[in-house]
C-alpha cells in the first residue's frame, strides 16, 4: 500500500510517502510570512499548499494515481474519541467554519481530500488535537459551566505511547502510561489501557513552556485582563509571550540549556530547573489519577533530546514508574499507520 501524508504547520508543510510502514520519501515545504500574508484566514492557504505539494511531488516522481490513501494531520474540529477518520462533508463544513478556532492543522483534512478525489482513494486523518477520551470527573473544574476540554498533541502522545508498549514487549491497549510531550507546548496526560483519561494542556493549565503560560495565579490573571489591554492582546501574551519567553527572552531550548547548564548563568539555571519542576508536578498529578498504577513514564518532543533535562525531571518521580525516552516527534508515522490500519481492515471512525 502507498499512502501520501500530509503535515501542515503555521509556516511549512511537511509531506512524506510510505510504502505500508516504511517511508520511503519525506521533505519540508517552507512558507515565508511574505507569502502568507495574501490569505486572511487560513483556510484561505488550501489552493496555495495544494499547489505546492503537487508540484514537489511531480519533481520527485510520484503521481497521485500511484498512492492509495492521502493520510493527513487533523486540526481543531469538534470533540472526538481517538482513530483514524475518513474525511467526509461533514468535517470539510467545520473546517470552513472551525468551533474552536483556525490552525493550520485544519488545512489537512480539506487539501487530503481534495488530492484523494482526484484519484478515487479515500482521505484520512488520525487523532486530531481534538481527540477527547476524558472521564467524566476529568472535566469538573471548580467553577460550573468551565469545563476542563481535551486539546493535546494527540498524534504524538498515541504514537509515542505505542513505541513504548512496544519496547516493553506489550500492547499500548494493555498498559498505563503518563506521557509528556515537552516541545513548544507542553501536554502530559494518564494513558490508561490505550485512552487519555485526563490530560494538562499548556494553553489552560499545568506547567508553563518555552512560550505559554500554563497555570496562572487566578487573581494575578484577572488583574492583567483588567490592565488596559484588549482580549486580543492578552491571548497573544499568554499564548506566544508567556512562559520561559516571558522571563528570558528566548525561547530556544538549546540556548536555555548552555546558558544554564554550562556558562551557570544564575537566572537562566532558576527557570531551566522550575520547568522541570512543573512538569515534573504534573507527572505526579498523573500518576494520582492513575491510582499510583503506572507502568511507564514516556517523555518525547524536542526537549526529550535533552538528557540533563530528562534527568532533572526523574529526580522528582522517578519512584513512581520507569522512564522511557523517545525524543522528538513520530506524527508522519503515526498519520501512516493509522491510515494503513484502516487499509488493512479496521474500522474508519465516522466524523458527525
Amino acid at each position: 500500500m502507498k499512502i501520501l501524508v500530509i503535515n501542515p504547520g503555521a509556516t511549512s508543510t511537511k509531506i512524506a510517502v510510505y510504502e505500508d510502514e516504511k517511508q520511503i520519501f519525506k521533505t519540508g515545504i517552507d512558507h515565508s510570512v511574505e507569502e502568507l500574508k495574501p490569505f486572511n484566514r487560513i483556510v484561505d492557504q488550501f489552493e496555495f499548499r495544494k499547489d505546492l505539494i503537487l508540484k514537489v511531488l511531480k519533481e520527485n516522481g510520484f503521481e497521485m494515481s500511484a498512492f492509495d490513501a492521502v493520510s493527513a494531520r487533523g486540526g481543531l474540529l469538534k470533540h472526538i474519541p481517538s482513530g483514524t477518520y475518513e474525511v467526509n462533508d461533514a468535517m470539510i463544513r467545520d473546517i470552513e467554519n472551525p468551533p474552536y478556532g483556525e490552525h493550520a492543522a485544519n488545512l489537512g483534512a480539506i487539501i487530503a481530500k481534495t488530492l484523494a478525489d482526484m484519484v478515487g482513494v479515500k482521505a484520512y486523518i488520525t487523532d486530531p488535537v481534538c481527540v477527547d477520551e476524558m472521564t467524566d470527573i476529568a472535566r469538573i473544574s471548580g467553577f460550573k459551566g468551565m469545563e476542563r476540554q481535551s486539546f493535546f498533541h494527540a498524534l504524538n502522545h498515541k504514537g509515542m505511547a505505542r513505541r513504548a508498549a512496544a519496547q516493553l514487549g506489550k500492547k499500548y491497549e494493555e498498559l498505563n502510561l503518563i506521557v509528556v510531550h515537552m516541545g513548544g507546548g507542553v501536554s502530559v496526560a494518564a494513558h490508561e489501557k490505550g485512552r487519555v483519561i485526563d490530560v494538562y494542556n499548556v494553553k489552560d493549565e499545568g506547567s508553563f513552556s518555552l512560550d505559554r503560560g500554563g497555570s496562572l495565579p487566578t487573581n494575578a490573571l484577572i488583574n492583567l485582563c483588567f490592565s488596559g489591554k484588549d482580549k486580543a492582546e492578552v491571548k497573544k501574551m499568554l499564548g506566544t509571550e508567556a512562559g520561559v519567553f516571558s522571563y528570558l527572552g528566548t525561547k530556544d531550548f538549546v540556548e536555555i540549556c548552555d546558558k544554564a547548564l554550562v556558562q551557570h548563568d544564575e537566572e537562566f539555571l532558576l527557570i531551566y530547573k522550575a520547568l522541570a519542576y512543573q512538569h515534573a508536578k504534573d507527572i505526579g498529578a498523573m500518576a494520582a489519577v492513575l491510582h499510583m498504577d503506572v507502568d511507564a513514564i514516556v517523555l518525547t518532543g524536542g526537549m526529550a533530546n535533552s538528557k540533563e533535562f530528562c534527568d532533572e525531571i526523574k529526580s522528582y518521580c522517578e519512584k513512581i514508574a520507569p522512564f522511557i525516552i523517545l525524543p522528538g516527534e513520530a506524527e508522519m508515522d503515526s498519520l501512516a499507520l493509522g491510515a494503513l490500519r484502516v487499509l488493512n481492515g479496521e474500522p474508519a471512525g465516522h466524523y458527525e
